[in-house]
């Protein structure tokens, strides 16, 4: 059997190689085959998955250094029928390319905007004066350099060497261990492991609103790894939690919280239990 997996292109982004490993990690533990489709924004990758144009999708969801990717878990809401498989941690390391002669005469810098932000303090430090304008992904920034010779991208290595274009310094992320999770989901339902997440909306907006459905966790002894709020994009002020678990939904703890939980929600979304590796 082949999979066929999604990730934000073109080639040489991290989600593709976040996608590769996923693809080695496949090989080495199932014995399967895959093969790598990329697409132009992290939600068209999850609405391919959604639609079944392809099996899988692989798509980052919080970073050591930024935090967490809005796009993924704002689409991940709305499209409410993905299940998380797997997540993969990976090791990020950013380079200035440009076919400048030195970063001096660069007067603008193209990125995603994840790599911009992580890279803000070297950028600060180095080229203060230049333009920082986001793009789709870190690869796509690189097809602003040939039309532009003061122009410079961040992105990987990898890419430099794909696209075979010259690395004017790096690493230059501001923290040495910068590192992505991605998320892999499919419509099938998630395998288990020590890891869920999940995300609700209240019934109302008003004061210790959060207090009894936070409450339910404690009560079960279960340890929440991450909780963020993003708007409904409805009304000012209107807001979902993001919530990741150290536990797994089949665990009798988990299921009698996350049955309280549902009391105290407006609408609560099980992404599903996974496991995390490390590639």
């Amino acid at each position: 059997m082949q999979f066929s997996i999604a990730h934000l292109g073109p080639a040489g982004t991290y989600a593709e190689a976040a996608a590769t490993a996923y693809v080695r990690y496949l090989v080495e533990t199932k014995g399967l085959k895959s093969s790598l489709y990329p697409y132009p924004s992290i939600a068209q990758t999850l609405w391919a998955v959604a639609r079944g144009e392809v099996d899988l999708g692989v798509v980052p969801v919080e970073n050591s250094i930024e935090g967490s990717v809005s796009m993924t878990l704002d689409t991940l809401w709305q499209i409410d029928t993905l299940q998380i498989q797997q997540a993969l941690v990976l090791p990020i390391s950013h380079a200035l390319i440009s076919l400048a002669k030195n970063p001096q005469e660069i007067e603008v810098v193209y990125s995603h905007p994840q790599a911009l932000a992580q890279c803000q303090e070297w950028l600060n430090q180095n080229l203060p004066q230049v333009r920082q304008i986001a793009t789709n992904s870190t690869t796509e920034a690189l097809q602003h350099l040939d039309q532009e010779t003061t122009a410079g991208a961040i992105a990987s290595e990898r890419a430099a060497s794909l696209y075979q274009l010259p690395i004017l310094a790096h690493p230059i992320n501001d923290y040495p261990d910068n590192c992505t999770r991605f998320w892999v989901v499919s419509l099938q339902p998630s395998p288990g492991g020590n890891h869920t997440s999940l995300a609700f909306s209240v019934l109302e907006n008003k004061p210790g609103i959060l207090v009894k459905p936070l409450q339910v966790f404690a009560e079960q002894g279960i340890n929440m790894s991450r909780i963020e709020s993003r708007p409904t994009k409805r009304l000012l002020g209107d807001y979902l939690f993001f919530i990741d678990l150290e536990a797994n939904t089949c665990d009798q703890s988990v299921k009698l919280a996350l049955a309280e939980l549902a009391t105290y929600t407006k609408t609560l979304k099980i992404f599903g239990s996974y496991s995390i590796v490390n590639r």
